[in-house]
């Protein structure tokens, strides 16, 4: 980002910070938004994946982001994820820098051999960073999660079907209370 833009945007951080002291209740509204966009390539077409060229997302407050066709798309993404956030957790004030906060990994830290051998036989992958938020979803850009489930009874010989949700932290239990010993 070019050091003029980023200047601008931390002043308008700045004010929000200042203003937010004259009220309670903040809505998005009194918060800095960033617009970003990202020219799409035709990789998308054929899949559930819909191309979505512009980003939304508050000044330094990394992670909560929206996305959309255009720019008034990726802002009303936003707002549903702000109000999201909202309605689980106190907001920070506006203007404020926001630290990162990574997922945690403690099931999935529960079988790293499990998790390693996955990651290459399943998802044919060499490696994958995973949290124990991730899903099966997360790897592919198909309509469910059908190929992989069939992967995975076949490489592990557990059913997975029933874990509609796809997570792999439930999977990876899955297997590993299953009697065969991984390979």
């Amino acid at each position: 980002m070019p050091a003029l833009a980023n200047v601008q945007l931390q002043a308008r951080a700045s004010w929000a910070r200042l203003t937010s002291y004259f009220k309670r209740n903040w809505t998005l509204e009194d918060y800095p938004v960033r617009f970003g966009f990202h020219p799409t390539s035709g990789a998308a077409r054929g899949t559930r994946l819909k191309p979505t060229p512009y980003s939304a997302s508050i000044v330094n407050w990394p992670g909560l982001l929206g996305v959309g066709g255009s720019k008034s798309e990726a802002l009303a993404d936003l707002g549903k994820t702000f109000d999201q956030y909202k309605l689980k957790n106190r907001l920070p004030r506006p203007g404020a820098k926001v630290p990162v906060e990574f997922s945690a990994t403690t099931r999935v830290d529960a079988h790293p051999e499990l998790a390693k051998s996955f990651v290459k036989r399943v998802l044919g992958l060499d490696w994958a960073d995973i949290s124990d938020k991730a899903t099966l979803g997360d790897f592919h850009d198909k309509g469910n999660n059908a190929a992989l489930v069939e992967k995975i009874r076949d490489i592990y010989g557990v059913d997975v079907s029933d874990i509609a949700s796809g997570n792999l932290a439930d999977i990876f239990d899955r297997i590993a209370d299953h009697s065969r010993p991984i390979p």
